[in-house]
């Protein structure tokens, strides 16, 4: 019975994704047609060279801007937060508690409050279609840095003592003993970071304005217009789009089960 629940599970979960793929490798009439049928009636490969043939929409250029905007936000706030965390619960000063209630205090912020002044400082730098407008706002998060402080808390000491022993300092535990032993939690953040990234949109609207600048998800946009719906086309690029993030979770797979079962993240 457990088997079957999960079967019928995993099926229910694949049916959306089949459903895109379906959409877009058909004809635009058999989309829209009265009477819908679960398997299409032919196969239209050359849709493929529709969408990337496409113009209006540089579709490969997006997702290369959004990969580049994706690894660099993630791998900056694995970086930045993992040491902001790190010092807020191993490094002893006086002002320590502070410095953490500044920055979950920073959490209860609504992201429309912040979206102007950050919008006018990325503008006064130069930086609109720009990938540093895209990219540098979000190398850091205080929830992030809250999840790797509450983390390196529960963090076994022992293994920072015996470093210690052996002369390393804080700069040299945090590399050479606390990573190497966390990379289950860098992993789960990791993918949550990526994830997050590829799919910002409202951000990337703004300041990407010009093609060369798009991500994925404003060209994605740009296929449901006020004039024009271009359905199986949109399909497709939904379904090519994804296709990135789904490599990232079958290949980090074994390392974010690891960080969810050693962290204890819920839902």
């Amino acid at each position: 019975m457990r088997y079957l629940a999960l079967s019928i599970a995993a099926v229910l979960f694949l049916v959306p994704f089949y459903l895109v793929v379906r959409n877009g490798l058909v004809a635009e009439s058999e989309i829209s047609a009265p009477s819908w049928t679960f398997l299409p009636s032919a196969v239209r490969w050359e849709n493929f060279g529709e969408l990337f043939g496409n113009p209006a929409v540089p579709l490969v250029r997006s997702m290369v801007n959004s990969l580049v905007v994706a690894v660099l936000q993630t791998a900056g706030q694995l970086l930045l937060c993992s040491l902001a965390g790190y010092g807020l619960a191993r490094i002893p000063y006086r002002y320590a508690n502070v410095v953490f209630y500044f920055v979950v205090a920073t959490l209860m912020i609504p992201a429309a409050v912040t979206f102007v002044p950050t919008f006018v400082v990325v503008s006064t730098l130069g930086w609109v279609s720009d990938l540093r407008g895209l990219v540098i706002p979000g190398l850091f998060s205080g929830f992030t840095a809250f999840l790797f402080r509450q983390y390196f808390l529960n963090f076994p000491r022992e293994l920072e003592e015996a470093a210690r022993i052996d002369g390393l300092g804080h700069w040299g535990t945090f590399w050479r003993v606390v990573v190497p032993n966390s990379r289950g939690f860098f992993a789960a953040l990791g993918v949550i970071a990526f994830v997050t990234s590829w799919n910002q949109f409202l951000w990337p609207l703004v300041i990407a304005q010009d093609q060369d600048s798009w991500t994925v998800q404003v060209a994605l946009s740009t296929f449901l217009t006020a004039q024009s719906i271009n359905v199986h086309e949109l399909f497709l690029a939904a379904a090519v789009s994804i296709t990135p993030l789904v490599i990232v979770f079958v290949a980090m797979q074994r390392w974010l089960v690891r960080g969810v079962t050693e962290t204890g993240i819920k839902g």
